[in-house]
């Protein structure tokens, strides 16, 4: 057996660094464990028993995504314990916009050459994501692939699945003319725009170690922080408000994202200055002009995640976000007759 290690070893996969990897991030695993999880990390799948006494016509949501090019900061940087939240956030905040809650998730992680301590922080990551969510970590992917990646190099992904009662799943059927738009505020750049923000760097000629006056620590730890995870928030607030719909706001920005949740016919209409704009975000716009629907199209410029309420309400939903210590901001409303977003400030289109 040992002979037979060593000649895989010899083609690029290390079967012993595997073995290590797996024992390494079990710790990890266990942090995220509900007890609805059967089986142990190993198997050839992982199981979830379904606690249908808790619903009475149930619907499973599933979700699946990646980090992107973010990720090519966390090599330049060497910094992985932090690129697995988004892992996570990306496929729980997409299922959570139907009012679903995460149930588990799985990994796939993919590498040419499997470092055991590389691995562990990204499980570690994922694992942290996991319990902001409430969602078991159930299982995963390791994959050692020489020749497919660069050195020091990996990708991941994720998937998530969450259920929901069919009566209060959010489609945005219901939004209606005048009802309001609550936004909660990003971290960040979340997960999306990676690739531009890359290429304002390089640019610029700014190093990701650098310090600029705008941001409280080195450009590339300020661009690492990682995308808030609404779970929680959220789901204290289902079933106490009328929430109509729900916009988890990622790759095409405030733009694209929040149309996908009102019905034909009807747009919105959103004031940017109902909000603070993040620093990085103006750090960003002080590296190139871009116009302001590139801005609102490829980033999250401050706004992560939107809820779609009655008037009456949206009083209501914002003091109890308060009562949560949560930030949350009035940021515009929908109307009947028109499509798409328009983006006012200072009452004039932008």
């Amino acid at each position: 057996m040992t002979e037979q290690n060593d000649l895989y070893r010899a083609s690029g996969v290390d079967i012993d660094a595997g073995n290590e990897a797996v024992s390494r991030i079990k710790p990890h695993v266990k942090r995220t464990l509900r007890k609805e999880v059967l089986g142990s990390l190993g198997g050839f799948g992982g199981g979830f028993l379904f606690d249908k006494d808790r619903y009475q016509d149930p619907v499973l949501v599933s979700g699946t995504d990646g980090v992107g090019t973010k990720l090519k900061l966390a090599f330049a940087l060497d910094r992985h314990d932090t690129i697995g939240i988004d892992a996570v956030a990306m496929c729980v905040n997409d299922i959570l916009a139907m009012g679903a809650e995460p149930l588990f998730f799985l990994d796939y992680f993919a590498t040419g050459h499997l470092s055991p301590f590389v691995m562990e922080q990204v499980v570690k990551g994922i694992a942290d994501g996991c319990v902001q969510a409430g969602a078991a970590l159930i299982g995963g992917e390791t994959a050692e692939m020489p020749g497919m990646y660069s050195e020091g190099e990996y990708d991941i992904a994720g998937f998530a699945v969450g259920v929901v009662e069919r009566s209060r799943m959010i489609d945005g059927s219901r939004v209606q003319d005048g009802d309001v738009l609550i936004g909660l505020p990003s971290s960040g750049v979340h997960s999306n725009g990676f690739s531009l923000v890359r290429k304002l760097l390089t640019d610029a000629d700014v190093a990701y170690t650098d310090r600029v006056p705008m941001l409280s620590g080195p450009v590339g730890e300020t661009l690492l922080t990682p995308t808030c995870i609404y779970v929680k928030t959220v789901q204290n607030l289902l079933g106490k408000f009328d929430i109509r719909g729900m916009a988890h706001i990622t790759g095409g920005g405030l733009i694209e994202n929040v149309p996908r949740v009102l019905p034909v016919g009807s747009g919105c209409v959103i004031d940017p200055s109902a909000w603070s704009l993040p620093p990085v975000f103006s750090y960003l716009m002080s590296l190139a002009q871009i116009p302001p629907e590139t801005l609102y199209r490829t980033f999250n410029m401050g706004i992560g995640f939107v809820l779609i309420v009655p008037p009456e309400q949206a009083d209501a939903v914002l003091d109890a976000l308060s009562g949560m210590d949560e930030q949350a901001y009035r940021i515009g409303h929908v109307v009947a007759g028109q499509s798409g977003v328009t983006l006012l400030e200072g009452g004039e289109r932008l």
